[in-house]
């Protein structure tokens, strides 16, 4: 018998071993160059997401930032980052979809550059409804939306 899926929100409170700090070595320092990078644990990503008010945004640089600030090293892993931000949006809607009323608002953390993430519940017309709903501008450039004026908006 299969085991049952783990929802969203048990995916965002299973932390296994995290967080940790690494040493970037091997190929990683081709990219990130030396020093160390933290793994955070998804409930972290998950805090720094909660505190963006409503009409502010936060990027994905800067959480990454943040988490580095926060365990003391060089950079915050942008793999993990990204997919604990989606894994925490996935857990907010699950959340609302249980008649929760507040919960992470995933839509206000945006791609570096002011780009909407696509990959967030509802996809691009799913955040942008929820930004616009907050008073933001977004515009169609090629495939992609953006945030244009989002440095003046950010936490």
């Amino acid at each position: 018998m299969a085991k049952p899926r783990k929802t969203w929100r048990e995916k965002l409170a299973d932390s296994k071993d995290l967080p940790k700090v690494v040493p970037i070595e091997g190929r990683m320092t081709k990219r990130w160059g030396t020093g160390t990078v933290v793994i955070p644990a998804p409930i972290e990503v998950d805090a720094i997401m909660r505190t963006i008010p409503k009409g502010k945004l936060i990027t994905i640089n800067q959480i990454r930032e943040q988490l580095a600030h926060k365990h003391k090293a060089t950079i915050g892993c942008p793999i993990t980052t990204g997919i604990f931000a989606w894994i925490a949006a996935h857990a907010a809607e699950e959340a609302l979809a249980a008649g929760r009323k507040r919960v992470t608002p995933y839509w206000r953390t945006i791609k570096s550059g002011g780009e909407l993430n696509e990959k967030y519940p509802g996809g691009l017309e799913g955040v942008r409804k929820h930004l616009e709903a907050e008073g933001h501008t977004v515009v169609q450039k090629g495939k992609r939306f953006m945030v244009p004026d989002f440095e003046r908006r950010l936490f």
